[in-house]
């Protein structure tokens, strides 16, 4: 049975994620990347720190549950070749496919095309277009660590082992994902952050895809949901004025515990209250991971001209830019699902045979 609570989980962060962007382009945290800030302090990148230290965690740890799930239904082989046209392909060959467009527009707005051979540009360019991306190439590479795991486990030991953790067990696992957060981070490109992300999305496949662990998690989903906006409120106020993605704030305790707080609560609130579907949240499962495919196409380059060519207000900036990529990123999709290659190369939609 479908656990319709996932989907919308993972949907619910994507759109989380596009709102994010947005708030990013204009951050005056110090965060590179972005089109520029309106002043030096910002409240309203309150935001950013809130959201950072959890949302991309939250979203390995779903991956994880699914790929146990979809392993369940299939050998490694398939499995591996349905994570290839869905992840790899989109986040290779549609940099050079489409992304690199993204890429020349962020190159063009930071002033380094006049730095740049002619011959550079486009392979500069799609590179540069990775934008988020990197978690699909990142979940890729996971997706074969876990087809190895389950190879050397043929008697899922391990796995079994996970379906044993009671609530203070799952409060335990904050220390294993805080060790994560202390190794295999790449540096500069401070994305890449492969060890917590590693371990989130293990924790995901070997303890929280047990039905047991769900419904421990659901009992007390609403009470660690509310201590997770208390403790988030108090980690923004800590940290305000910090860059949120150096190592000194990523690499504390007190971040990886707020983040696996809010994990667990979103999980067990979601379990408790979200466990249904209808039209909308159909259409969001579906359509959800290429949303987040094309959503960066209407970040940098509106929110530079909302910024830099339009005199508008501050807060109808912010309005025009978050109204532009929700409206505009669900039309797009909606073309290019309909291109044949395309489609495949960009979005990792395969004719069904």
């Amino acid at each position: 049975m479908r656990k319709y609570y996932l989907d919308n989980i993972r949907w619910a962060t994507i759109l989380l994620v596009m709102a994010y962007h947005v708030f990013y382009a204009f951050n005056a945290a110090g965060v590179l990347g972005g089109v520029g800030s309106f002043t030096k302090v910002q409240y309203q990148d309150a935001f950013l720190y809130f959201v950072y230290p959890w949302f991309m965690v939250l979203l390995f740890v779903v991956a994880g549950i699914s790929a146990r799930y979809a392993l369940e239904q299939c050998a490694g082989r398939e499995f591996i070749g349905r994570r290839t046209w869905k992840l790899l392909v989109p986040s290779t060959l549609g940099l050079f496919t489409y992304q690199w467009i993204v890429g020349y527009f962020n190159i063009k707005i930071g002033g380094g095309l006049e730095y740049l051979p002619s011959f550079l540009i486009y392979p500069v360019s799609a590179l540069s277009g990775t934008g988020p991306l990197w978690f699909a190439q990142v979940l890729w590479l996971y997706s074969l660590i876990i087809v190895w795991i389950r190879k050397m486990d043929k008697e899922d030991r391990l796995w079994k082992l996970g379906e044993k953790s009671n609530m203070f067990v799952l409060l335990l696992l904050v220390f294993p994902l805080w060790g994560g957060a202390q190794i295999l981070n790449m540096p500069v490109i401070t994305i890449y952050r492969f060890g917590i992300y590693l371990v989130a999305f293990l924790l995901g496949y070997l303890v929280f895809s047990h039905d047991t662990v769900q419904e421990t998690l659901a009992k007390y989903g609403l009470s660690l949901l509310l201590a997770a906006i208390v403790t988030g409120v108090i980690y923004t106020v800590f940290y305000f004025g910090d860059n949120y993605t150096e190592d000194h704030v990523l690499k504390s305790l007190f971040t990886n515990g707020y983040a696996w707080l809010m994990v667990l609560g979103i999980l067990g609130f979601g379990k408790k209250n979200c466990d249904r579907q209808n039209g909308f949240s159909a259409y969001m499962t579906k359509s959800s991971f290429g949303f987040y495919v094309l959503h960066y196409t209407f970040i940098a380059l509106p929110c530079y001209y909302l910024k830099e060519k339009a005199a508008l207000p501050v807060p109808v900036v912010y309005l025009a830019a978050l109204l532009t990529v929700f409206v505009c990123t669900p039309l797009w999709y909606e073309v290019m699902r309909r291109i044949p290659v395309i489609r495949c190369l960009v979005l990792g939609i395969r004719r069904k045979r």
